[in-house]
């Protein structure tokens, strides 16, 4: 029997420094978050960043946080209801961090008789941080206790003409009513190392602005090439001016070089070159969250009015919207029928 299991990053159960740590603690101890070896992960993470850091970030969650409970949280469990009406496959949601695990999903999935489950981390784009660690945990999970399931994932849909579609309209659906001088398209930053650590040919991947534009086998995996490409495909779709659009990479950590353009050196550079009404959206994620909600409609905006900027938007995730609803549905029965993934 065929079932569904999406996976979300998940998220602390309160805005308190006494709930932040324990979440924070499980996703920056993932060697996939941060790839060095245990022994000195422990160190940073233990012995450094958990000293202070849930204390702020839990500060952070408080000013996003809504009455319901964590805004990621309730955007995927509305997500998770709508995707239900649209197929008759039993589906479940799991977290890869914090409560709502991915276990519990499967051990869902599997008390309705399920044995073959389709795995949608709720990602667009492959990275060895987001959905490469969905992937690998449950896999682990199943191989441990659920040893008679079936895994098929579904492949990063980047690039997927229903996505694009997707997310070109929702985009110019705030788009049409806003003046703008500039678009910046700003996804989740990750370590440059990352990059050449996913690059299965070990020398294509140089991150010196060329490699992106010739066609490798790496691109596969390469969650740069990925969004500049998700950019240009949205280019195209809605005929963007070029000289009007760009991307950058937010919500880097200190101490490693991260992938360049940084978002908060593009508002300052923006402003002082004049584009003072600006429109950002983040396509790294599907569900609204901390990195969209407080770091880029927040504070992103106050550091760019601070700059000299005039107007800013912030347009939303998909989150539950109803066409990125019935296309996860249209992926989940393509795939109960005929086996088949989306391309």
């Amino acid at each position: 029997m065929k079932g569904v299991l999406l996976v979300n990053l998940g998220s602390p159960d309160s805005p308190t420094p006494k709930d932040v740590k324990p979440y924070l603690d499980e996703f920056l101890m993932d060697e996939r978050v941060i790839d060095a070896p245990k022994w000195l992960r422990t160190i940073l993470v233990r012995g450094i960043i958990l000293q202070t850091r849930p204390k702020k970030s839990a500060a952070a969650y408080k000013k996003i946080w809504w009455e319901e409970g964590s805004p990621l949280i309730v955007i995927s469990e509305r997500f998770l209801h709508k995707v239900r009406s649209k197929t008759d496959l039993p589906v479940a949601l799991g977290m890869r961090y914090g409560s709502g695990s991915i276990e519990e999903g499967l051990k869902e999935l599997s008390a309705k008789g399920v044995d073959d489950v389709l795995l949608v981390p709720l990602y667009p784009h492959y990275a060895m941080s987001s959905y490469e660690t969905v992937v690998v945990k449950t896999l682990e999970v199943q191989q441990d206790k659920f040893p008679h399931m079936g895994i098929t994932t579904l492949p990063a849909f980047y690039k997927t003409p229903g996505y694009i579609k997707v997310l070109a309209d929702s985009i110019q659906d705030y788009l049409k009513d806003f003046q703008y001088d500039h678009v910046l398209f700003s996804y989740h930053g990750i370590p440059e190392r990352h990059i050449r650590k996913s690059d299965p040919t070990r020398f294509h991947c140089k991150i010196d602005g060329k490699c992106c534009s010739v066609n490798s086998i790496a691109h596969n995996s390469c969650y740069r090439h990925q969004c500049y490409d998700t950019t240009e495909r949205i280019i195209q779709t809605l005929g963007l001016p070029r000289e009007k659009v760009s991307s950058s990479f937010q919500s880097r950590l200190a101490g490693d070089p991260w992938l360049k353009p940084y978002t908060d050196y593009e508002f300052k550079r923006l402003a002082e070159e004049g584009k003072t009404r600006l429109a950002v959206i983040t396509p790294a994620f599907v569900s609204d969250c901390l990195e969209t909600l407080e770091e880029i409609a927040m504070e992103g905006k106050e550091e760019f009015l601070e700059a000299g900027g005039s107007e800013y938007i912030h347009i939303p995730c998909l989150n539950d919207r109803e066409d990125w609803v019935a296309l996860m549905g249209e992926w989940i029965d393509q795939w109960a029928e005929t086996d088949a993934l989306p391309v």
